[in-house]
């Protein structure tokens, strides 16, 4: 417990005090925020902000968990490093992807298919390596199976395994860039989910099988430090979200958003709760989806009666309410609220089941 204190705590000290230096570096370098042509008009005010803010909170996730771990005098775990390296790694495609366009001046940086590749890269390399490492128990990061609560159903083998990692960990770092684009939204919005996987570690490693055996034990490798890394981030997004709430001083970039996405992937796969992220992490689910309804009712009725039609004023749903006259911060504060909603949801089930066990 103490660990996860620690860890969390120093985290969000150092991307509290971090940031303020790193606006100021990348001011000096002129590295602001290029905005879409097309975008919305009133976004014109954040040309020139200070961007790749999600270095910041990646590097204090690292220093928060190497931190809680070296004053405890506790070792690290293989899951904990891999899913702070899968965050990382992630941070790395959307660091290039923000450095391009900078250099460019433009709001075009990696191409799709380049940045598509890179995570896809990411995810297949660490999700080998999450079915490796097993512990004294035989126990391994991952399993190759699905879950939900638990793993359930048979082995599925290695191959569907890597493919089924690759679509969580691509399709939830793209979720989180999606919801990206109001100050504080999908920073604030992460941050309650990883508070959710703090209490799902502290509650596996209770009710932790290698400890005692029971119908209700939870056969996780590392819960206790999954708890530690979702506290170690989720301390560096609150340290960061001090400079980017509204009006932001700084904003997180394809390097933020891309790498929050992969540690919540990560997290609910070695947590084994990969299908109950879609649950905690509803909000981003409803953003893509509205961004998938969009793409495909314009598509559809194009090519039905030649003019496409459109379900929202514009995709993704944050820049609908926007366009209807919703205030920046109305529309952050209530998606805030939908988010915390959608985790109370998904950690009442997660106990619910627990007690029929």
């Amino acid at each position: 417990m103490k660990t996860i204190i620690l860890g969390g705590g120093v985290a969000l000290v150092a991307a509290l005090l971090g940031t303020p230096l790193v606006i100021r570096l990348m001011r000096r370098l002129g590295y602001g925020q290029p905005i879409r042509v097309e975008g919305l008009k009133s976004h014109e005010t954040k040309r020139g902000t200070p961007t790749m803010g999600g270095a910041v909170f990646v590097a204090a996730s690292w220093i928060g968990y190497a931190a809680g771990h070296v004053l405890t005098h506790t070792g690290v775990t293989a899951s904990g490093v891999l899913v702070l390296l899968l965050m990382t790694g992630f941070a790395l495609v959307g660091f290039v992807d923000d450095f391009l366009k900078i250099f460019r001046q433009t709001s075009v940086g990696l191409r799709s298919r380049a940045k598509l590749a890179g995570q896809v890269v990411v995810a297949v390399v660490i999700g080998l390596e999450l079915l490796q490492h097993p512990d004294r128990f035989g126990l391994t990061p991952a399993d190759a199976r699905l879950s939900f609560l638990r793993d359930f159903g048979p082995v599925i083998g290695t191959l569907p395994f890597v493919i089924w990692a690759v679509i969580m960990t691509v399709g939830a770092s793209n979720a989180v860039n999606l919801a990206d684009g109001l100050d504080g939204l999908a920073t604030g919005s992460t941050i309650v989910v990883l508070a959710a996987y703090v209490l799902i570690g502290i509650w596996q490693e209770r009710n932790d099988c290698t400890a005692f055996l029971s119908l209700q034990c939870y056969q996780v490798r590392d819960p206790l430090d999954m708890a530690v890394v979702a506290a170690s981030v989720m301390g560096g997004c609150v340290g960061y979200l001090w400079w980017n709430a509204p009006p932001a001083k700084i904003i997180m970039g394809d390097t933020g958003s891309l790498a929050l996405g992969g540690v919540l992937a990560g997290l609910a796969i070695c947590t084994k709760t990969q299908l109950l992220l879609g649950i905690l992490a509803g909000l981003f689910v409803i953003i893509t989806m509205s961004d998938v309804i969009q793409v495909g009712v314009f598509k559809f009725t194009r090519i039905r009666t030649g003019q496409g039609r459109r379900v929202f004023k514009m995709a993704p749903l944050q820049f609908h309410f926007e366009l209807s006259g919703w205030t920046d911060t109305t529309i952050v504060i209530r998606f805030w609220l939908i988010s915390g909603l959608c985790v109370a949801l998904g950690l009442a089930i997660f106990y619910a089941a627990w007690l029929q066990t």
